[in-house]
């Protein structure tokens, strides 16, 4: 298995010109199904036990139109006990329950209509059985006072919904006395009691099933009460409902209180009620007529004392359904044999509806030549052929109800059309070729213009199918830029002037496999002794037995670490526990069950993370940050700071990379300050570039050599120095300087050591005045540094901001000792201009001026305390 390659682009295959203007023209139908449908359905419904049941039934379509009933799923058997009519309506003549045997006449009915050109079906209907249950809340005896209120209620199931009544012994209650209010509900308010109130009371419930009369509850109306000051209070609030469109809600609110609060209505989501179908009974109970689902929400009942602001609230939550209803409905269409087609069909309401395809009543689900998309809304046919031709429908259902609508397909098949091509073979030929070979048609093969070959990968859909043409005297064809190691589907289609014949047999091969191609490897330093690998996953290595391995070493070492086995959905990992002062390689290579691909190679070193940690920088820009943000005089010195931190940084790396910035370690307490004059210096002391006799400086040169071949393997260095003598006072073998050179790209320097010999015609070199300690301290960090390229901060060579005059620099340096004193020809490559940068050492200022592809060390002076 290869890497992930980027997909070749292909453009679906577009049928010859001539084909097309061949090919029938062809419009979709619009509207319903002409050829069949229901122009009646039947309904829900509740039957009394013993007496008749009619189901109604009507269809349109193109004679003849059979009609037959299922029950629960069932097709329904002719029977003396049901009779479909002739205008499709099922009559049940005695509507019976499930009692001594005999089965019943509940459950779900459908009316099922089929003509030649198909079949389809109704919306389901259920049929229940009246019915009436005993009260399980009864009335019970109530105490008030006069003015107040009273409030009676019983509830009772049943089917239909049982009428609620109310009786005052055994008389019923006036209606017309606005002081009574009757809900829906069965409850009974009564508001500004009287003594004449007093009786009892009973609920009467009553449907087509029965009637039922509850216990008797007495009403006793007490004297008038104190008049003292009564808190309103809600007594009973609004309850939590759900219903159906086109049902009444009836949101109940009580409330008392002394004076008797004034009960109002409100949304909690702040939205109008409406007048519209709105209604107060008694004295705050909300009605709302013929609900939608926009009154759906939560209602807030206030009862608020007059003139004040104090109130009781109490809210509950209304929630309308509403049955699946089409907002689109599918079109009947006409299609040729081999294209695709298309129904959609879209459905709202509360909640959501589910939708499902039949094709001539039976369910249709995805799978083979068939796609839903949209959350089933779409339905798709792909290469259509005579099978194809139906009837479909949409049907959306959810727990408020069911609808459905429906649209035929007519294939369109011309005459003498070749038959599909045969022997449809697929050989492997490469890790990305294919060869399909096949043979002609059986029939029909004279009028043949051109084969068209239809691939795709196995495991994706068919609208991924891409096609290729082919010449008629060919029936063979290489198919190139292919996955490796995946799995195709191939079938062909012979093509004549009048259209296409049918698909041949699907055949299937799969690509050779390979090894993996490398993969893309990136590195990020996290520390200075840790690296973090990146690369892009693979899952499809899990497929073919494979995954990752990775190795690494040190880059003078010749065996490596691992390898690490890594699986394919792997895409990181972190190497630790790492020395900062060596090179490190690292391989990352991706295997698969045909061997270990090419690996991908990365050097990385840590040297630089582990000296900038080390350093001491001259500010620290998130500190000085962190310590500002307290106040508006904070912010502006961090962002100040911040841009100089930056600027800084920026010409450090620039400086370092070009050796134009010199920094230095302090070795005080590896070199001995020199004694005596000049010309009279151990060599080994003042070894510029690290070439002295001692053994330490060699070593170390020896050292920097092998680590900067590492780096740079293809960078030469040119000339090595001469050794020089032992003995301090020995003459000099010539009076040439002894110049040794390494590229100054390759961190590198030049270097010039003054002899003591006098140069022929010349007098003898004047020596400078002697230093003192400090300035030789100075030449000793700053030749540390050339040798070593190190920079630890806080100590040695300081980097300060180059200043461009010479009174700016002594704005804040003391006199200088010794303005004459200089080291000629440090040769660190060559400068575009004159350039003075300034460094402290050892308390020291010195002056480095840069010019052309020389170098001139100043002292300055003692920096201040």
């Amino acid at each position: 298995m290869a890497a992930p390659r980027a997909a070749p682009r292909r453009s679906r295959f577009l049928l010859p010109p001539l084909l097309l203007l061949l090919l029938p023209t062809l419009s979709d139908g619009v509207g319903h199904s002409a050829e069949l449908a229901f122009a009646l359905e039947p309904s829900d419904d509740v039957a009394v036990p013993g007496q008749p049941v009619m189901l109604g039934c009507e269809v349109e379509g193109t004679p003849p139109v059979r009609i037959t009933w299922r029950k629960n799923g069932v097709e329904l058997p002719e029977s003396t006990h049901s009779t479909v009519l002739a205008n499709g309506s099922l009559m049940i003549r005695h509507f019976r329950l499930d009692r001594g045997g005999s089965p019943s006449d509940e459950g779900d009915y459908e009316c099922v209509a089929q003509n030649r050109f198909g079949l389809v079906i109704s919306r389901k209907a259920r049929i229940q059985a009246a019915t009436m249950s005993d009260f399980h809340v009864h009335p019970q005896a109530t105490v008030g006072e006069e003015g107040g209120v009273a409030r009676f209620q019983c509830q009772i199931h049943g089917l239909p919904k049982p009428l609620i009544t109310w009786e005052k012994n055994r008389v019923p209650v006036d209606t017309d006395n606005e002081r009574y209010t009757l809900l829906p509900k069965g409850v009974l308010q009564i508001t500004g009691l009287r003594a004449e109130d007093s009786g009892i009371f009973h609920c009467v419930a009553s449907n087509i099933a029965s009637v039922r009369i509850s216990h008797g509850a007495r009403l006793t109306v007490s004297g008038s009460g104190s008049g003292a000051y009564k808190e309103p209070t809600i007594l009973v609030g609004p309850e939590n409902l759900t219903l159906t469109v086109h049902q009444t809600a009836v949101l109940e609110c009580v409330a008392t209180g002394n004076p008797r609060p004034i009960v109002s209505w409100s949304r909690l989501d702040g939205r109008p009620i409406g007048v519209e179908g709105i209604q107060v009974l008694g004295t705050g109970n909300l009605i709302i007529s013929d609900v939608t689902v926009q009154h759906s929400g939560v209602y807030v009942c206030a009862a608020n004392r007059p003139g004040t602001r104090v109130r009781r609230t109490a809210q509950g939550r209304l929630v309308v359904q509403a049955p699946a209803e089409f907002v689109q409905h599918p079109q009947s269409i006409s299609r040729p044999a081999g294209t695709t087609a298309m129904f959609t069909c879209q459905a709202q309401g509360e909640p959501p509806p589910h939708v499902t395809w039949l094709k001539n009543g039976q369910v249709l689900g995805p799978g083979g030549h068939v796609r839903l998309k949209n959350n089933n809304s779409t339905l798709t046919i792909s290469g259509i052929g005579p099978e194809d031709e139906a009837i479909y429908q949409c049907v959306a259902e959810n727990s408020a109800g069911s609808s459905q609508a429906s649209a035929r397909l007519t294939v369109l098949w011309a005459e003498g059309l070749p038959g599909p091509p045969r022997n449809v073979q697929a050989v492997s030929v490469s890790s990305t070729e294919v060869r399909v070979s096949w043979s002609e048609p059986l029939v029909n093969t004279k009028e043949i213009i051109g084969y068209v070959l239809h691939i795709r990968k196995a495991a994706d859909p068919p609208e991924l199918e891409y096609q290729e043409a082919v010449s008629k005297s060919t029936f063979q064809h290489l198919v190139s830029d292919l996955e490796p190691s995946t799995a195709y589907s191939f079938y062909i289609k012979a093509y004549t002037p009048r259209g296409a014949s049918s698909a041949s047999v699907p055949t299937l091969a799969s690509t050779l496999g390979e090894a993996p191609a490398p993969p893309l490897l990136s590195v990020r330093v996290l520390g200075t002794s840790s690296l973090q690998l990146l690369w892009e996953p693979w899952p499809r290595l899990a497929q073919h037995e494979g995954g990752f391995k990775l190795f690494y070493r040190p880059a003078s070492k010749a065996s490596f670490t691992g390898p690490i086995l890594l699986p394919g959905t792997v895409s990181s990992y972190n190497l630790s526990q790492l020395d900062p002062t060596v090179v490190y390689e690292v391989k990352l290579l991706a295997y698969n069950q045909h061997g270990d691909g090419n690996a991908t190679v990365r050097f990385v070193s840590l040297r630089g993370v582990s000296e900038r940690t080390a350093l001491s920088p001259p500010c620290d820009c998130r500190k000085e940050e962190a310590a500002n943000q307290t106040s508006t005089t904070g912010i502006i010195i961090g962002i100040h700071i911040g841009v100089t931190c930056i600027i800084f940084c920026v010409l450090f790396l620039l400086f370092g990379q070009r050796g134009r910035v010199l920094l230095c370690k302090d070795v005080e307490n590896q070199l001995s300050p020199p004694q005596g004059p000049r010309s009279h210096r151990d060599p080994g002391i003042l070894a510029l570039n690290g070439v002295g006799q001692g053994e330490r400086g060699q070593r170390g040169r020896d050292e920097t050599m092998k680590e900067l071949e590492q780096l740079f393997p293809a960078a030469g260095v040119t000339g090595q120095p001469d050794p020089r003598p032992t003995d301090p006072m020995g003459p000099a073998p010539s009076n040439k300087s002894q110049i040794s050179k390494l590229p100054l790209r390759r961190l590198s320097l030049l270097e010039e050591t003054a002899l003591e010999a006098e140069a022929p015609g010349a007098g003898p070199l004047t020596a400078p005045p002697p230093p003192d300690a400090g300035w030789i301290s100075a030449l000793q960090a700053l030749s540390t540094y050339l040798s070593r390229n190190e920079c630890p901060c806080g100590e040695g060579l300081q980097p300060q901001t180059p200043h461009p005059t010479e009174p700016q620099m002594h704005s804040y340096l003391t006199p200088p000792v010794s303005s004459s004193t200089t080291l000629s020809h440090l040769g660190l490559g060559e400068v575009e201009g004159p350039q003075t940068h300034t460094c402290s050492c050892h308390a020291q200022m010195l002056s480095l001026q840069l010019a052309g592809g020389t170098m001139e060390v100043e002292l300055l002076g003692a920096t201040k305390a």
